[in-house]
């Protein structure tokens, strides 16, 4: 069945079974790499997209519960959000990543959790970050770049 998505602003087909995963609309017929796939249960956060503005695990997002219309956010338009920026500047300053392959994932939850909370606490950000697993153990330089992030946004108000 066909199916109408806006990603990354674009309304785009995907013809696909309606209980086809998001993740594999966005790497396999649309050619969005970006988002990646870790353990396919929603359980470590690789995957991690925007649904809407809120962040969603695409390992286990249906493309059949994307109304027409819902709007979808990747790794590849994060630069196109306030904090999506503030969080690319954070994470080249303070060198955040290390083997970089859980970053989409933790770059696109600390982007929604900004947009809801500008001015996040550690136990917000180690709450929210909670459910984004990272192999070589960054957690400490994440929630620094997350709050390097929250000022830099903070500075350009």
């Amino acid at each position: 069945m066909a199916y109408q998505v806006v990603v990354n602003g674009k309304k785009l087909a995907a013809d696909v079974d309606a209980d086809t995963p998001l993740l594999w609309v966005l790497r396999d017929t649309l050619g969005l790499t970006g988002t990646k796939f870790g353990c396919g249960a929603a359980l470590c956060g690789a995957c991690t997209v925007h649904v809407d503005g809120q962040a969603r695990r695409s390992c286990v997002t249906p493309v059949s519960l994307l109304d027409q219309g819902v709007k979808v956010t990747t790794i590849e338009s994060l630069g196109s959000l306030a904090a999506g920026r503030a969080l690319q500047q954070a994470w080249r300053e303070l060198e955040v990543a290390q083997c970089g392959y859980c970053q989409s994932g933790q770059l696109m939850q600390a982007a929604a959790l900004l947009q809801a909370n500008p001015k996040p606490s550690d136990a917000d950000i180690d709450s929210v970050m909670a459910g984004n697993l990272c192999r070589c153990g960054a957690y400490g330089r994440i929630r620094a770049g997350i709050k390097r992030a929250a000022q830099l946004m903070g500075s350009a108000t």
